[in-house]
């Protein structure tokens, strides 16, 4: 039945906070020490213990194996051979540094994230198997992929080149020990980011996570979605373009594909098109027939087979000069130590790439959970990136992230667990072991057009601008600055800016909360702004503002209700003070100003008239006695005898008095003082009175006080009486 007025009706005394606290047996909490249960050792702990630390544990006996074992299967092919070679060496390797290469590796092209690294080409299909593996144990994401990462690969480069750089002017490097000096230096990196981030996760450092807020992480993986495009365009128009790194990056690419672009070969242009638009109909055709296919079409796995096969039967290497995947290098190396010595000089940097390579991974691990309705544990996270590292680098691998084109071939083939990994990193073992030569012929612009292709999903979060536009403006600004700052300033600074813009937006926001003051609604005990309720309220219809009618919230006479939408601290104490004078229509330090100075010239008169009596009491003080001593002397003597009488007539009198008649004197000598006006109120000075005696003070935002938000309180209780308006608080929490 639909509740009317009259179905209820509600009641309570008035009560203060001790009785409440009375009333209700309030007794302080008692606080448990979450250290102390990290002390504690039991068979149930040490077992939930390992389910957190080992989380296929948890997932691998419920895996359903008829639902989800054949989309696995396909999505770990497809990544696997999305982690082939791909890329052509960049442009600083001379001629006798590729010779070198090729009779070291006997691999006719490379991959290119090795090489981006500065390490020969074979150490990046290690750094696709042996990570993989170890977060296919300890990982909590179902659906990225882990490995090489472009921007990763240019951090290390970084790094590889300035320990062990390239002598250009010398002719006669030993190019051997060169990349043997990078891989151990990339190798020892890799250790120590592992660590770093091992150290973290089991510090519970995730919690870092919490600041990414989505519009921040959209933002940030839109922009990553463009430096993914643009660096692949080199393979689409197979252009040799410099290595640019740093901020403004990205600008320098762009600016020199457009300048190369009469030098690209139409051949794999035709190749890199053909390959798109297949896919993209194969996806077309996946997404109408969804509901009759028992499983989607692997449009890539196909695309990749045709490609490789069109290649090999058209000798389009030759024929069309279309680049294509090459020799792929075979075999294993054994694990080596670190070298701890350089331990001092990788510091900064193997802090800044964990922290960077975290962020990469979590943010598309949060997008991932959250389009497909699981969480993502922030602190297994790290642990499970810092052991594939830490291992990794044990076996000459170079630090890994998340990438997000491999991650977003893996959910769009029907990945649904990391058995999709697992299975990448037993076909990638194949791949170094025996099966590389199969895809000699696979033209890396179809590789190319892959990535691109995936990349819809992510370079479609640019109509998040017109969603949050209308949402949330604030929000739009996050997306913005993350954007820009990305695109600017490369991953790894445009993301440390974009943390602190949102953070600084917070205490903006703080800084300038709604303030309001609360009018009750009639016939409620409801209390609302007035100034959303007033006279008349509007509603938006269809559109349009419509008047509703009277609703007006009103305030009770004589009290003033204030309530903040924010918590008081240090950074908007002062804005809480100004606000709250100013909606109180009282310039509060003025009529205090005021009643100073007229109270100050009040003292001032007094003094003054006691220094005129005090002048007056001196002046005449001699005259006095000299006219009482004539007079004294005159008449001592005759009239004793009447002194002596009259003093005992008083003394008789002050016997005959009684104790009551003594009080009645005391009584109405009180009551004269009493009624005597004071003189220190405004009313008395002449100055304007509030329209409000009382001001009450809704606290129910606050979530936490500092001693700048006592002091603040404390001179507005001191303010606010020095006016005549006495102060309260309503709302308070315990703690």
């Amino acid at each position: 039945m639909e509740l009317r007025k009259q179905d209820y009706h509600m009641e309570r005394p008035l009560l203060n906070q001790e009785h409440l606290e009375e009333l209700g047996h309030w007794g302080s909490a008692p606080r448990t020490r979450q250290w102390r249960t990290w002390l504690q050792c039991s068979r149930a702990r040490a077992h939930a213990l390992l389910l957190q630390r080992l989380p296929i544990l948890v997932w691998l006996p419920r895996y359903p194996v008829r639902d989800w074992l054949l989309g696995d299967l396909l999505s770990g092919l497809s990544v696997a051979i999305m982690q082939l070679p791909q890329g052509e060496p960049p442009s600083v390797l001379g001629l006798e540094t590729l010779s070198s290469m090729m009779r070291k590796t006997g691999a006719m092209a490379c991959l290119a994230y090795a090489l981006l690294a500065g390490l020969p080409p074979v150490f990046g299909l290690y750094s696709s198997f042996y990570p993989v593996f170890i977060y296919f144990l300890f990982g909590t994401s179902r659906h990225i992929s882990v490995g090489t990462f472009a921007v990763m690969s240019v951090m290390v480069g970084s790094v590889t080149e300035s320990l062990a750089p390239q002598a250009l002017n010398d002719s006669t490097i030993n190019e051997t020990a060169r990349d043997a000096a990078r891989v151990q230096v990339a190798s020892t990196l890799s250790v120590l980011v592992g660590l770093f981030q091992v150290g973290l996760g089991l510090v519970h450092f995730g919690f870092v996570v919490t600041y990414l807020s989505e519009p921040l992480v959209r933002g940030y993986t839109t922009a990553a979605a463009v430096q993914v495009f643009v660096s692949q365009l080199k393979y689409v128009f197979e252009l040799h373009l410099s290595s640019h790194s740093g901020p403004l990056s990205l600008i320098y690419t762009v600016l020199e594909v457009c300048w190369k672009l009469p030098d690209s070969k139409v051949g794999t242009m035709v190749t890199a098109a053909v390959a798109g638009v297949a896919l993209v109909l194969v996806k077309l055709l996946n997404d109408k027939l969804q509901q009759q296919l028992p499983m989607p079409i692997p449009g890539e796995l196909l695309t990749l087979i045709g490609a490789t096969s069109i290649s090999y039967g058209m000798d389009l290497k030759h024929r069309f000069k279309v680049a294509v995947v090459g020799n792929i290098p075979t075999g294993l190396v054994s694990p080596v130590a670190p070298n701890t010595q350089l331990f001092s000089k990788l510091m900064g940097s193997a802090f800044t790439i964990a922290l960077v390579g975290f962020a990469i991974a979590i943010s598309l691990g949060k997008i991932f959970a959250l389009r497909h309705g699981y969480r993502v544990d922030s602190n297994q996270e790290l642990v499970a990136l810092g052991l594939s590292n830490l291992i990794g680098g044990i076996f000459r691998c170079f630090p890994v992230s998340c990438s997000m084109s491999r991650s977003l071939v893996q959910e769009s083939t029907g990945g649904n667990s990391q058995v999709a990994g697992a299975v990448s990193s037993l076909f990638i073992l194949l791949i170094i072991v025996k099966l590389g030569e199969l895809f000699h012929d696979l033209p890396k612009a179809v590789l190319a057009a892959i990535v691109i292709v995936n990349l819809k999903g992510m370079l479609r979060q640019l109509s998040d601008i017109c969603s949050l536009w209308k949402a949330n403006r604030a929000d739009l600004l996050i997306w913005l600055v993350t954007f820009i700052a990305t695109i600017l300033l490369n991953l790894d600074l445009g993301l440390v800016a974009a943390v602190i813009f949102s953070l600084l937006l917070v205490v903006v926001r703080t800084q300038r909360p709604l303030y309001s003051i609360l009018g009750q609604v009639p016939d409620t005990d409801i209390y609302r702004d007035v100034a959303d309720y007033s006279e008349v309220s509007w509603t938006v219809w269809m559109g349009r503002r419509r008047k509703n009618g009277p609703l007006q919230a009103k305030e009770v006479p004589g009290v003033k209700v204030f309530r903040s939408s924010a918590t008081v601290y240090f950074a908007n104490a002062e804005f809480y003070s100004d606000a709250l004078k100013q909606r109180c229509g009282v310039d509060v330090d003025l009529l205090i100003s005021q009643k100073k100075k007229l109270l100050k010239k009040q003292e001032q008169l007094k003094l003054k008239q006691l220094q005129k009596e005090k002048k007056l009491q001196k002046q005449a003080g001699p005259l006095l006695a000299a006219t009482s001593s004539k007079d004294t002397s005159v008449s001592i003597n005759v009239n004793t005898s009447l002194e002596d009488m009259r003093s005992n007539n008083v003394e008789d009198c002050k016997a005959m008095v009684s104790p009551g008649d003594k009080m009645e004197d005391a009584t109405a000598s009180g009551q004269e003082d009493s009624k005597a006006p004071d003189v220190s109120t405004l009313k008395a000075l002449g100055l304007p009175q509030p329209d409000f005696h009382s001001l009450i003070l809704d606290l129910s935002a606050l979530s936490f006080v500092d001693t700048v938000c006592l002091k603040s309180l404390k001179n507005i209780f001191r303010d606010f009486r020095e006016i005549e308006v006495e102060v309260y608080m309503a709302a308070c929490h315990s703690e």
